[in-house]
C-alpha cells in the first residue's frame, strides 16, 4: 500500500528533521538542472511579467501562451495533442514513443504480452488515455443517469490518536481497507470497490441586468462497497482528470518565483492569501514544492506519472514499487493476485517506459491564443485584471534557464496560476485535507488553452469535480479568497460578464 504524503515525512526524516530541512529546501530546484539568473535577467524577466497597464492592445507576446513550445492552434479535437513546437526531431521520437506508452492498453497478468501485463487488480482506468481523453479534461457525468468517466474518488481518515503531527500538516492516513483512491473496476474474480452514483441539487443565482445562471451542487452517493462499509471518519474528495498540455513548462518555473507569490498570513489585507503545499520528493528524498494535482500533492511530471500508474491502473513503477497497487492489507486476495513483475522489467512500468511517459507528458503543446487583439477580448482582459482575479491566476511566469531541457528553458509563459493553495469557500470544499492543503484549498488550475475544452473534450464541465457545466458557472463557485471577485462578477454590467467570458475562451 503506499503511504500518505505524512506518513514518509514523519518515518523517513521525522518531524524535527522536515522542520529543519522545509526553512530552505523549496528553494532549491533539485528535480532541474538549472543555471542562476544574472542580475540583467532578473530584471528583464521582472519587466515582461510585470502587471498589464494598456488594455487597448495585446502584450508583447502575448498570443504565444507556451514562448517558443507554442504550437499553432487546430480547430479538432487533437488540439491538445501535438509535440511542442520546439522539440529536436529526436525528441519527436521519443514523444512519439512516450505517447504509445500514454495510450497503451494494459491487460491482466499472466498474460502471452509481458511488455503489457500487471493491470490492476483493483483499478479506475486500463490506460492513461481513458482518463485524460485526447489529453484533455476526463468527463464527468453529464446527468445522474450517466455514468462517471476519468473521474477518481480520493479517500482518508484521520491520523491516529497521538500520531505526531508535522507542523503546517493535517494528520491524515489512507483508508484501512480501501487505501488512498477507490477503484470502481477490478479484475475477474475480484469485486470492484464501488459504484459511483451522483444527483444534483440546483441552486438559482440572480445576476445583474435581469440575467440569472443555475448552478448544481453534486450529491455523491457510494453504492455497490466491494469490501465492506467506509471508516466512519472517512474524507471523500472527487476528481476530474485535468488538461495535460505544458506541464513541463510548469515545473520548470522558479520555485522562487512561485513562493514570491505566497502571502499565507494575507499581510498586505488583499483577502488573498496564497500557500504552497510542501510534499515528499521519492526522487530527491527530500521536501520539495507541490506542483501538480488538484491540491498540488505532487511534486514533479515524473511522480504524478508514476503515482497514477499505481493508483489508477495499478501498474508498480520504480517509485511505487508495490505490483498490486492500491491494495491494502485489508484487501488479502488482491495481495496475492498475479501481477507483471518480472526478472527482466523488475517492475511492470520501467525506468526507461517511466521516463518515456513523463517527457511525452511534460511536452504536450500548448496552443496559441486566439482573438487575442479582438476589442472584446480586450474588454474582458481588463475586466480580468481590475476585477483582482490576476491575484490568484498569475498571468506570466519566466521559466529557469536550463542546461539540459533546452525546450523548457527561459521560456516566457502565460499559465495563469500562481500554483499555490487557496481557501474557495465551504461551496468547493471537500473537507479531505492533502498534506498542507485543507478541507477548503486547491491549488489555482492553469487557465491556458481553457477555451478550447469544448473543442478537445466534447463539453465545457470544469472544476475539480466537473460540476460547473460553463466558464461562468466555475467563476461563479468561486468563494472564501475569491468571494469578492466573484461577487464583482454578479454584480457588474452584462455586457462586462460576457466580455470577461470571451477573454477566458480566449486562453
Amino acid at each position: 500500500m503506499r503511504l500518505s504524503s505524512l506518513a514518509l515525512l514523519a518515518g523517513l526524516i521525522g518531524p524535527a528533521a522536515f522542520a529543519a530541512e522545509t526553512e530552505t529546501a523549496p528553494l532549491r530546484d533539485r528535480h532541474l538542472n538549472s543555471l542562476p539568473r544574472t542580475e540583467e535577467e532578473t530584471a528583464r524577466v521582472a519587466a515582461i511579467t510585470a502587471p498589464a497597464r494598456d488594455f487597448s492592445q495585446p502584450q508583447q507576446f502575448e498570443h504565444l501562451s507556451a514562448g517558443a513550445a507554442t504550437v499553432r492552434a487546430r480547430s479538432d479535437a487533437d488540439a491538445f495533442s501535438q509535440p511542442s513546437a520546439n522539440l529536436s526531431f529526436e525528441q519527436e521520437l521519443d514523444f512519439r514513443v512516450g505517447n504509445g506508452l500514454f495510450k497503451k492498453i494494459w491487460v491482466s497478468s499472466p498474460s502471452s504480452t509481458m511488455a503489457s501485463d500487471g493491470l490492476g487488480p483493483l483499478y479506475n482506468a486500463r490506460s492513461c488515455q481513458r482518463c485524460h481523453i485526447k489529453d484533455g479534461r476526463g468527463h464527468p457525468p453529464l446527468s445522474a443517469e450517466d455514468s462517471p468517466v476519468s473521474f477518481l474518488m480520493r479517500i482518508s481518515v484521520p491520523g491516529e490518536a497521538g500520531e505526531e503531527a508535522i507542523e503546517g500538516y493535517l494528520a491524515t492516513q489512507p483508508d484501512p481497507v480501501y487505501g488512498e483512491q477507490l477503484q470502481d473496476f477490478a479484475l475477474a474474480g475480484h469485486p470492484a470497490e464501488y459504484t459511483l452514483r451522483i444527483t444534483y441539487e440546483e441552486i438559482d443565482l440572480p445576476l445583474s441586468d435581469g440575467d440569472y445562471a443555475r448552478l448544481r451542487k453534486p450529491v455523491y452517493h457510494l453504492d455497490d462497497l466491494g469490501y465492506g462499509p467506509l471508516h466512519p471518519a472517512a474524507m471523500l474528495s472527487p476528481r476530474v482528470a485535468p488538461q495535460m498540455i505544458g506541464l513541463g513548462l510548469l515545473e520548470a518555473i522558479p520555485t522562487a518565483d512561485i513562493l514570491a507569490g505566497a502571502d499565507p498570513e494575507d499581510s498586505d489585507g488583499d483577502g488573498i492569501s496564497g500557500r504552497a503545499n510542501i510534499v515528499w520528493s521519492l526522487e530527491q528524498g527530500r521536501p520539495m514544492l507541490g506542483r501538480f494535482g488538484h491540491k498540488a500533492g505532487q511534486p514533479t511530471v515524473s511522480q504524478q506519472s508514476a503515482a497514477a500508474f499505481s493508483g489508477d491502473i495499478g501498474i508498480s513503477s520504480p517509485l511505487f514499487p508495490a505490483p498490486a497497487g492500491d491494495c491494502t492489507e485489508a484487501q488479502v486476495d488482491c495481495l496475492a493476485a498475479p501481477h507483471g513483475d518480472d526478472p527482466v522489467r523488475v517492475h511492470e512500468v520501467d525506468q526507461v517506459a517511466l521516463d518515456l511517459t513523463s517527457f511525452y507528458s511534460r511536452n504536450l503543446g500548448v496552443p496559441a491564443r486566439r482573438d487575442v487583439d479582438a476589442p472584446k477580448v480586450l474588454r474582458g482582459k481588463q475586466v480580468f485584471n481590475e476585477t483582482g482575479c490576476t491575484a490568484c491566476h498569475t498571468p506570466a511566469f519566466v521559466t529557469h534557464r536550463l542546461e539540459d531541457r533546452p525546450e523548457h528553458s527561459f521560456q516566457l509563459i502565460w499559465p495563469y496560476t500562481d500554483m499555490l493553495l487557496h481557501d474557495m469557500g465551504e461551496g468547493l470544499a471537500d473537507y479531505r485535507p492533502e498534506g498542507r492543503a485543507t478541507g477548503r484549498e486547491w491549488r489555482t488550475p492553469p487557465l491556458w488553452g481553457i477555451g478550447l475544452t469544448e473543442q478537445v473534450s466534447g463539453h465545457t464541465r470544469f472544476l475539480h469535480d466537473g460540476r460547473a457545466r460553463s466558464l461562468l458557472e466555475a467563476v461563479l463557485w468561486h468563494g472564501g479568497e475569491a468571494q469578492v471577485q466573484r461577487d464583482a462578477v454578479i454584480e457588474m454590467p452584462k455586457r462586462d460578464r460576457d466580455a470577461l467570458i470571451r477573454f477566458l475562451e480566449s486562453l
